[in-house]
């Protein structure tokens, strides 16, 4: 399968990067190990998760995604073969959140503790920290690369000003830059994203790798009315954002290219994906990965481009 470098790392990734959040959390162990099998059989390389998740589940304490992949990785021997992902910084509880750097060198040991590995091959900031200056947080990633425990650095969740303030920080000290972005980005909401952050990334050669690409299953097409919404927990939440005018045409005109195509609604919004400027690979959770992964070869070649024309007109 051909791989996309992410920013200047050096890591080079499949199209497609399989999000661990659900992993602990509404599908257990065997099947995550299913999952992460069927992944790597179908050509998949690289694995995101984060040490929060699946923080706010009750009973759960975080860490439980990252621990299964750790599992899965030393059962299956399978380390060398996948770029893993994880990032820091969200709230796991009142003493463990933040990007200042005595947390990050601690929290780094507990993420590679339960990975069941002596690396991370791309550590991310889960979400900025307005409270702490960038260069104290990027000094923590620049020593984490030095002893060799992370081979490169991403942010999440970040805005224009503050990727920009990082990335000159990075210029300025010598330290480490990001070199990924994961924001929320799909065929809905786009605006923020193409308008604020696309030139960046482009100008930068920032690679994305946007989360909800399937606007939290709304683009499967599995939500169509308001009976749908109380098919699944995730229901009100999307129907409150999505099940309007707008989403609803974007689901019709999907139908029509996934008609024309042989192929699903999600396929078809993940293709879209693939072909977007400055995006490395969606990252579906392992339900709409699922769903997406039969067409995967053919979405995948020559008809992405005409599919990522027809819908930058379409769903705007």
């Amino acid at each position: 399968m051909q791989t996309r470098e992410l920013g200047r790392s050096g890591l080079s990734i499949a199209p497609l990067m399989l999000g661990g959040n659900v992993f602990g959390w509404t599908i257990d162990e065997a099947t995550s190990f299913a999952v992460l099998d069927a992944f790597v059989a179908n050509g998949g390389n690289a694995i995101d998760t984060a040490d929060g998740y699946s923080v706010w589940v009750p009973g759960h304490v975080g860490g439980e995604s990252e621990t299964i992949i750790g599992k899965w990785l030393q059962r299956r021997g399978r380390r060398d073969d996948v770029i893993i992902a994880t990032k820091v910084g969200w709230e796991v509880n009142a003493d463990h959140k933040g990007l200042k750097k005595d947390y990050i060198l601690r929290a780094v040991e507990g993420s590679l503790k339960r990975l069941g590995t002596d690396y991370i091959d791309l550590y991310q900031s889960h979400k900025d920290d307005p409270t702490t200056p960038v260069e104290e947080t990027l000094e923590a990633y620049a020593q984490l690369v030095k002893e060799g425990k992370v081979r490169a650095i991403g942010a999440s969740n970040f805005t224009n000003e503050r990727l920009r303030e990082s990335l000159a920080a990075s210029q300025q000290h010598g330290f480490p830059r990001y070199e990924t972005l994961q924001n929320l980005y799909n065929l809905y909401d786009r605006e923020d994203f193409e308008k604020n952050l696309v030139p960046l990334l482009l100008e930068e050669s920032i690679s994305a790798i946007p989360y909800y690409g399937l606007a939290a299953g709304f683009l499967t097409g599995k939500y169509r009315s308001e009976a749908d919404l109380q098919k699944s927990p995730r229901g009100g939440g999307v129907g409150q954002k999505y099940l309007n005018e707008k989403g609803l045409g974007i689901l019709t005109a999907l139908d029509s290219v996934a008609d024309r195509q042989s192929a699903t609604p999600a396929q078809v919004a993940l293709a879209w994906l693939m072909q977007a400027p400055s995006v490395a690979a969606p990252l579906p959770a392992p339900p709409a990965w699922a769903r997406s992964r039969s067409c995967s070869k053919p979405l995948s070649s020559a008809s992405r481009p005409r599919i990522w024309k027809h819908w930058s007109r379409r769903s705007r």
